[in-house]
């Protein structure tokens, strides 16, 4: 278990225990993780960091379980958990580990309800702290062993100033009323992720691509054979697509119809050497395209018009709604998203809200904005177009 600078890396059970026993006598730390979605074909949880004010602990749950050691602090109610931008790693921790964090606090929520025009964690630790943070991780392929020393301690910083971090902003928020604001959207943050995801239908593919907008369709169609290609050797590679073959180079793919391999390694931007070990397999599959019968081939998706479009009253009611926000927005020196996101004041709108009570009956309004801007926003939306206001 070997630690430098107050840093403990943890890779067993045993060492755990330690970190079990630390945080058993503590009502607060700090947590973040790393994940290899940017460089793997699976974002799986690849570091846990943790801070208590006097010691950091870097947990490998690639080398072993780090849940039954972390489970009794981070899921006890009364114990303060510091996150910073947590909603990702919220769901990361919940998927891998079973593990739902309760007691949280998130510097980038408190730092949004101060109005704070950057709130990255690089920005406020310099702001509030005078910490410079390295980048020389950032973009770190996570998932591989050994990790060196250098970059045990790089996940290590993002964790070590929270306590201090957080303790600023929501003395700043206490000092501006808005502490209970942060309080609720912490709760927020923490029930969000613990929801079931919605069954939603994967998107097709290829609206990710521009040029298949333009395509006709056995185009389109070899497209999407050309990305599921990828997407099986970036499963066994374990590796994220585009760090397989890039986007455009499919495109290419597809547009110019190799017949051979040494056609298909001369394509800009195609790995020769994926060419010659994996390329007849997608030679294969644009011969299968284009001996398609027309029928069977699968045209670019039509677009879908996501609920119906809005009544010139209804529009003319939102525009009511989004001045009410803004000039909220304004007079508390929020984000006009942060004040309350469009898709609410929608929400409100369709709900036909002419009363408090209705406007805090809509899913995912906080008490913190009824209170705040909730009587404006139902005497705008009672107003009619032409009253005055």
């Amino acid at each position: 278990m070997p630690s430098s600078k107050a840093t403990t890396y943890v890779e067993t059970p045993e060492a755990a225990r330690r970190v079990a026993e630390v945080l058993s006598e503590t009502g607060f730390a700090s947590l973040d993780c790393e994940a290899a979605g940017f460089h793997r074909y699976s974002d799986r949880l690849c570091l846990v960091q943790l801070s208590t004010p006097l010691e950091t602990f870097v947990l490998d749950p690639l080398a072993f379980d780090p849940a039954p050691y972390l489970k009794p602090f981070l899921e006890h109610p009364r114990r303060r958990v510091v996150m910073h931008g947590a909603a990702y790693d919220l769901r990361l921790l919940s998927r891998d580990l079973g593990i739902t964090v309760a007691g949280l606090a998130d510097t980038q929520v408190a730092a949004s309800l101060l109005g704070a025009p950057a709130t990255g964690l690089q920005a406020l630790l310099g702001e509030h702290l005078g910490i410079r943070v390295s980048k020389k991780f950032q973009r770190a392929d996570w998932a591989r062993r050994p990790l060196t020393r250098e970059m045990i301690d790089y996940a290590a910083g993002d964790t070590r100033h929270l306590h201090r971090l957080i303790a600023i902003l929501e003395r700043e928020l206490d000092g501006k009323g808005r502490l209970h604001w942060a309080e609720e959207e912490y709760r927020w943050l923490v029930a969000s992720a613990a929801a079931a995801p919605e069954d939603e239908p994967p998107a097709d593919p290829v609206t990710r691509f521009k040029q298949a907008r333009r395509m006709d369709d056995r185009s389109v169609t070899a497209l999407r054979e050309v990305i599921a290609w990828r997407d099986r050797i970036a499963r066994m590679k374990d590796r994220a697509p585009f760090r397989v073959v890039g986007d455009a180079a499919l495109a290419e793919v597809v547009a110019a119809r190799p017949a051979s391999v040494g056609a298909l390694a001369a394509l800009k931007g195609f790995p020769p050497r994926l060419a010659r070990t994996s390329g007849m397999s997608l030679l294969d599959a644009l011969v299968r395209v284009a001996r398609l019968p027309a029928a069977e081939l699968v045209p670019y998706p039509a677009p879908t018009r996501r609920g119906t479009r809005p009544t010139p009253e209804e529009e003319a009611a939102f525009e009511r709604l989004k001045e009410v926000r803004n000039s909220a927005a304004g007079r508390l020196d929020l984000e006009r998203g942060r004040m309350m996101a469009n898709h609410l004041l929608r929400e409100i709108v369709s709900a036909r809200a002419r009363t408090r009570e209705a406007l805090a009956a809509i899913p995912d309004i906080r008490q913190w904005q009824v209170e705040t801007i909730g009587d404006e926003l139902v005497a705008a939306l009672n107003r009619g177009p032409d009253e005055p206001r």
